[in-house]
């Protein structure tokens, strides 16, 4: 089983709403046994506090369960917890290096990088543009499942 962390600054806007996502789409293609996902902040401003309700407003509007998700900040134990680690901007990819003191297995990476293009995806706590941020973070977790499946079923030839 791979497990994922999606980060943001808060954990109340981008990474719980990667979550949800990328969770939707593992439980359409049916391979909720070969994925766990969750979220975290690498701030400490919010921990305790329940997912944005722009959010939350925003899922719904997708179809996507409500969350009783709340915020919670990375650990440097989390590193040896989880094979990969998502951040949502350059910010995040370095602050998640400096909670984990480097990242000498390469398990950071920046979600729009799986679409072919090395954006950032604004904090709509600062733009309260949470319909382009679903958009964005909708096609990031699409990419980066399809790249995780191509990965999976070549390991899969190799092992089998």
């Amino acid at each position: 089983m791979k497990r994922i962390l999606f980060v943001c600054h808060g954990n109340i806007c981008r990474s719980p709403m990667a979550e949800s996502v990328f969770a939707e789409k593992v439980r359409a293609r049916k391979l909720e046994w070969a994925y766990d996902v969750d979220s975290a902040a690498v701030s400490s401003e919010e921990i305790g506090n329940p997912v944005h309700p722009g959010t939350q407003w925003e899922l719904a509007r997708h179809g996507l369960p409500r969350s009783a998700h709340r915020a919670r900040q990375l650990r440097a134990e989390d590193y040896a917890q989880y094979d990969l680690f998502i951040g949502m901007d350059r910010d995040n990819l370095r602050r998640m290096e400096r909670i984990f003191g480097g990242d000498p297995q390469h398990k950071i990476a920046l979600l729009m990088a799986y679409t072919g293009e090395a954006r950032e995806i604004e904090d709509p706590w600062y733009t309260d543009r949470y319909d382009v941020v679903y958009d964005e973070i909708n096609t990031g977790c699409e990419a980066l499942l399809n790249e995780l499946e191509q990965e999976r079923k070549t390991e899969g030839k190799h092992h089998g």
